[in-house]
């Protein structure tokens, strides 16, 4: 029989990185998180963005994609963490994606699909794995959204998007999670999406769940990433554009250090 006991110290450490989370969430304060894919990136580039993070604070980075084809995620991850204090989650689309190296997980369970690999499957399958690792555990309502184009993301988890239009549709799903007591909700449009989550959908979660809110794909102008902060998202996640234009990290960070510095005088 497997028994693998959880101390009080790893009680503490499962916890810190939501707790750090929701406190920010109550301020009202907003995060950025660049999304790196570890087939998209290489020892060079990452040297650069990091570079590029001394000078335009990030808050986190998310490793992983639908699809890692090469075995660069743990070199990637080691590099980051020997350079940097910005902390490292997990991104993962499959148990074999998990690495002990990364601070935390983002433990995705894919709500706004019925396939039940994504919802449960591979967790039973990570579970022991997580149980012994030194990974902080963050359960996270994950809803894939139609932005214009089948991604990745929806073709490898066999499941439809939730429509763009239908916020009602969003905002019960995440209510579901919440109840379910997952810990964080993210809307997605995935990589290369068209357009970004609308603010209507953004909204209409937001009034209905107390959880942080991660929103991310699409968000590649100032514009689009204004309109998704003040809709209601927590964290704003960037990648893509990042990978064409590293200095578009500049002009994110600033935007959201924007929002903060306004919170902070109104306070």
């Amino acid at each position: 029989m497997l028994s693998l006991p959880i101390t009080t110290t790893t009680r503490m450490r499962l916890t810190s990185l939501h707790e750090a989370l929701t406190k920010r969430r109550k301020h009202g304060q907003k995060s950025l998180a660049v999304l790196l894919d570890p087939d998209q990136l290489d020892e060079a580039s990452c040297q650069h963005l990091l570079e590029l993070c001394e000078s335009y604070p990030v808050d986190y980075f998310f490793m992983g994609g639908s699809l890692v084809m090469n075995s660069r995620q743990a070199a990637l991850i080691r590099f980051i963490k020997s350079r940097s204090a910005v902390p490292v989650l997990l991104f993962p689309s499959h148990s074999l994606h998990l690495d002990d190296q990364a601070d935390g997980i983002l433990l995705l369970s894919l709500i706004s699909g019925r396939n039940p690999d994504f919802l449960i499957g591979q967790h039973v399958l990570a579970a022991p794995l997580l149980r012994q690792s030194n990974l902080q555990i963050l359960p996270t309502g994950y809803m894939l959204v139609d932005t214009g184009r089948q991604t990745t993301a929806s073709y490898m988890s066999g499941t439809t998007p939730l429509p763009h239009d239908k916020p009602a549709i969003a905002a019960c799903t995440a209510m579901a999670g919440e109840q379910l007591g997952l810990r964080l909700m993210y809307l997605d449009g995935g990589s290369g999406a068209m357009y970004p989550v609308s603010p209507a959908m953004i909204r209409a979660v937001r009034q209905v769940v107390e959880v942080p809110l991660i929103v991310g794909g699409g968000i590649n102008t100032v514009e689009k990433a204004q309109a998704t902060l003040a809709a209601g998202a927590d964290v704003i996640v960037i990648g893509n554009q990042i990978e064409k234009t590293p200095e578009f990290l500049g002009e994110m960070s600033k935007v959201v250090q924007s929002f903060n510095t306004v919170l902070n005088v109104n306070q």
